[in-house]
C-alpha cells in the first residue's frame, strides 16, 4: 500500500506545481504592471518627499523640510485642503441622496424604464473636460441656458465659476453630473433584495416609508457604504474639472484650487517633485485615515443579510 501511494502523492504534487506555475503566468502581466505602475511609484514618491529634486538634477535628501514647508508656509496648501474638504464633504452626501433617489426611480417597473436607465448613465460616458466645458457654457452669467432661465422667473443670477463664492458649489454641481454610476450600482443593489421581505412587510401593514426605511435601506446599507467610500476618494483626487475652471491658480481668487491641482502645479510647472511628492503623501494619509474611520463606524450602521447582532 505505501508503495502504491507514494507515486500518487508525487503525481499529485506534480500536478499542484504545474498548477501553480500555470497560475503564476496568467498573473503575471497583472503583477508586472502592479509593481511598475502603482508598487513603484508609490515607493518612489515616498521617498522623494524627503528630497529636494527638480528632474534635471539628482534628489538631494532634505529630510522633514518638505512637510515642515508644507504645515508652516505655504498658504496655497491650506487653500487646497479647504477647498477639497468642501468639495469632498457637501459633493458626495449630495451624490449618494441623488443616485439613491434615481435608482429608486429606475427601478419601479414601468413601461419604457430601460430607456431612462440608458439616458441617466450616458453623462457618465463623457469625458471629464468636455462635461466641465458644456457646463461653463450653461453656467455663463450672462449668456448661459441657466441664467436666462433664472431671469425669465425674476431669480437672481449668480457669478457661478467667475464668482470666489459661487465657483466651489458650481464645481459640486458638476460633480452630480456624473451621478450615472453610482445609480447603476444603487440599482443593482435594489434589485437583490428579496421581494418575499418586501411583501411581508407590506402585509404586515408596513408603508412605502416604512419599507424604505426598515427594509430597503439596511439591506442596501453594504452598497451604500461602497458608494461612499469610492465617492470620498475621487472627491479628494477631483483634477480635471478643477484645472478646467480655474487653472492651476484656482480662478476666481483661489476658490477652485483644489489639492490634485496644487499637486500638479507643483511637479509640473514648478518642477519640484520632492515637494509634489510630500503632498502626494499627505494626500493617501488623509484618503486612507478617512476610509478607515468610515470602515470603523460602519459597523453600526451597516447590515448584512444573515448577520447576527448583538449577544
Amino acid at each position: 500500500m505505501a508503495n502504491q501511494s507514494s507515486p500518487r502523492r508525487l503525481r499529485a504534487g506534480a500536478l499542484r506545481r504545474r498548477e501553480a506555475r500555470t497560475g503564476l503566468l496568467f498573473i503575471l502581466p497583472w503583477l508586472l504592471g502592479l509593481i511598475v505602475f502603482q508598487a513603484y511609484p508609490i515607493l518612489a514618491s515616498a521617498y522623494l518627499s524627503f528630497t529636494n529634486y527638480n528632474i534635471i538634477q539628482p534628489p538631494r535628501w532634505v529630510g522633514l523640510q518638505n512637510y515642515a514647508t508644507l504645515f508652516t508656509a505655504d498658504t496655497d496648501f491650506w487653500s487646497g485642503v479647504g477647498n477639497s474638504v468642501y468639495y469632498a464633504f457637501i459633493s458626495v452626501p449630495l451624490g449618494l441622496v441623488l443616485s439613491l433617489v434615481l435608482a429608486l426611480v429606475l427601478n419601479l417597473r414601468a413601461r419604457g424604464v430601460g430607456v431612462y436607465r440608458a439616458l441617466f448613465c450616458l453623462p457618465a460616458l463623457a469625458p471629464p473636460v468636455v462635461a466641465t466645458v458644456v457646463f461653463l457654457m450653461l453656467l455663463d452669467p450672462d449668456n448661459g441656458l441657466v441664467n436666462d432661465a433664472l431671469r425669465t422667473i425674476g431669480l437672481p443670477t449668480p457669478g457661478w465659476f467667475l464668482d470666489p463664492s459661487w465657483a466651489k458649489p458650481a464645481l459640486i454641481v458638476l460633480s452630480l453630473w456624473n451621478a450615472g454610476t453610482s445609480t447603476l450600482i444603487f440599482l443593482a443593489g435594489l434589485q437583490e433584495i428579496p421581494q418575499s421581505l418586501m411583501e411581508a412587510a407590506t402585509i404586515d401593514g408596513a408603508g412605502a416609508w416604512q419599507r424604505l426605511w426598515n427594509v430597503t435601506l439596511p439591506l442596501l446599507s453594504p452598497v451604500v457604504l461602497f458608494n461612499l467610500v469610492m465617492g470620498i476618494i475621487y472627491s479628494f483626487q477631483v483634477f480635471d474639472q478643477a484645472l478646467t475652471v480655474g487653472g492651476t491658480t484656482g480662478d476666481p481668487v483661489g476658490s477652485t484650487l483644489m489639492f490634485m491641482v496644487l499637486i500638479y502645479r507643483d511637479a509640473f510647472q514648478y518642477f519640484q517633485m520632492g515637494y509634489a511628492s510630500a503632498l502626494s503623501v499627505i494626500l493617501v494619509l488623509v484618503v486612507v485615515v478617512v476610509t478607515a474611520i468610515i470602515f470603523r463606524t460602519s459597523r453600526a450602521w451597516v447590515y448584512y443579510e444573515g448577520e447576527q447582532r448583538g449577544g
